[in-house]
């Protein structure tokens, strides 16, 4: 027997997987592009990153995946329905936990470099 929570967790992995290789099946051409290629190299957790949402990617959009919202501790996500996940950068301390339990490949969170600037950015609105 599995818990609820490994169930649904399961279930968004696996509806991840089939969206991904539907998407890939239906590309022009029916070329079928590497997600690999896609995905830029991981980075270091830390002050200097920031997460940043791939909303195409997200199963949040459609399914209900609450993954990286329950996992954010300082809560810079924010759960859009029908339109996926907003991060909000000035909250956001770069600890990667979000990027790390996203169940779909390529990442729909993943960390990036923190602009030099970014500290005189305003919030995004949620």
């Amino acid at each position: 027997m599995i818990s609820r929570k490994e169930f649904f967790k399961q279930s968004a992995v696996s509806l991840g997987k089939a969206l991904l290789e539907v998407s890939a099946a239906v590309r022009p051409g029916g070329q079928v592009q590497s997600a690999a290629a896609e995905v830029p190299p991981p980075l270091e957790p830390g002050t200097q990153m920031v997460a940043t949402a791939f909303n195409e990617h997200c199963l949040a959009r459609s399914c209900g995946c609450f993954t990286c919202f329950e996992r954010c501790e300082v809560e810079a996500i924010k759960l859009i329905p029908g339109a996926g996940i907003r991060i909000n950068p000035s909250l956001c301390t770069g600890c990667g936990s979000c990027e790390a339990c996203c169940p779909v490949t390529p990442k729909a969170v993943r960390l990036r470099q923190r602009p030099q600037a970014e500290g005189a950015a305003t919030p995004l609105p949620f």
